[in-house]
């Protein structure tokens, strides 16, 4: 059975569109020389679809620093990480998300109690660009903290099975109930019923390295709920077209059909404010 950063690195490497790493290079241009890595992950991976939808990115840096100077957005994306932005390149869009290697590295792993980054790197993705060897490396080595540190946060809750696919489908719904998600309370499951054969794979090997992390996963919901409205409104001052961008995501996924007004889209934090208590009672966000 192959080690677990093997198959990490394997599944990284795998062939993505033209198009993803041509937008991956830009997002790293727009960087200079802190750039040092850009992931793909996300609805479109999953679905093979690039049109009409918005990728994700997460793009990994030598330091907030570096990446911004001494701007007010190096002290925001080290406070609470990441900072998140549109982007454009030709037909497609996308946002992609700001961390530090230091942060990436932390954030992938057991220390951290939010679900938010490791819950995503435990799902399959694509290193689509990276500065060098070294910065590959690092990006590996992050990226295969976080099968181990989500399987050991739910190996105390979880019910005894013969299929490894009922604990990746347990794992996901207790990380999709610890944000605030516009998906429905099945995508947990559908995560895993993309790819299964690729999660029996990944599971003897995460097992073998994961450490079982009691952590209350009550006070994971609260927090990371608490923490997802936190970067909601800091998203309103570095996301031109979010409050578009976070109905456009709540209709998607829920089937509602939210139309803003001209004053929600001029104070997109203030939109969100009064648009959280209806959607929670719905049921649009969870």
């Amino acid at each position: 059975m192959p080690a677990l950063r093997d198959l990490v690195a394997e599944e990284l490497s795998l062939p993505a569109d033209p198009r993803v790493r041509a937008m991956a290079a830009a997002v790293a241009a727009k960087y200079g020389k802190s750039a040092r890595a850009v992931l793909f992950y996300g609805s479109c991976l999953r679905q093979k679809q690039l049109d009409g939808l918005m990728l994700d990115f997460y793009l990994i840096v030598s330091s907030y620093r570096e990446a911004y100077g001494r701007g007010w957005m190096a002290a925001a994306n080290r406070l609470v990480p990441p900072n998140v932005f549109p982007f454009q390149d030709g037909n497609l869009a996308a946002k992609y998300a700001v961390l530090s290697e230091k942060d990436f590295w932390k954030l992938n792993g057991p220390e951290t109690r939010n679900v938010s980054v490791w819950a995503r790197f435990a799902q399959p993705s694509r290193l689509v660009w990276a500065a060098d060897d070294a910065a590959r490396d690092r990006a590996i080595d992050s990226v295969a903290r976080a099968v181990p540190t989500l399987l050991g946060a739910v190996l105390p809750t979880a019910a005894k099975s013969s299929d490894p696919l009922d604990l990746w489908r347990h794992a996901f719904a207790l990380t999709y109930s610890a944000e605030l998600r516009a998906e429905r309370k099945a995508r947990g499951g559908s995560v895993v019923d993309f790819e299964p054969d690729r999660y029996r794979r990944f599971t003897q090997a995460g097992l073998a390295v994961a450490v079982p992390n009691r952590a209350s996963w009550a006070r994971r919901r609260i927090e990371g709920k608490m923490l997802s409205v936190v970067r909601l409104a800091k998203a309103s001052a570095t996301f031109a077209g979010g409050a578009d961008y976070i109905a456009w995501k709540i209709n998607r996924h829920s089937g509602t059909n939210i139309v803003l007004k001209p004053w929600q889209r001029r104070w997109p934090l203030l939109a969100a404010i009064s648009l959280l208590p209806r959607l929670l009672r719905s049921g649009a966000v969870r």
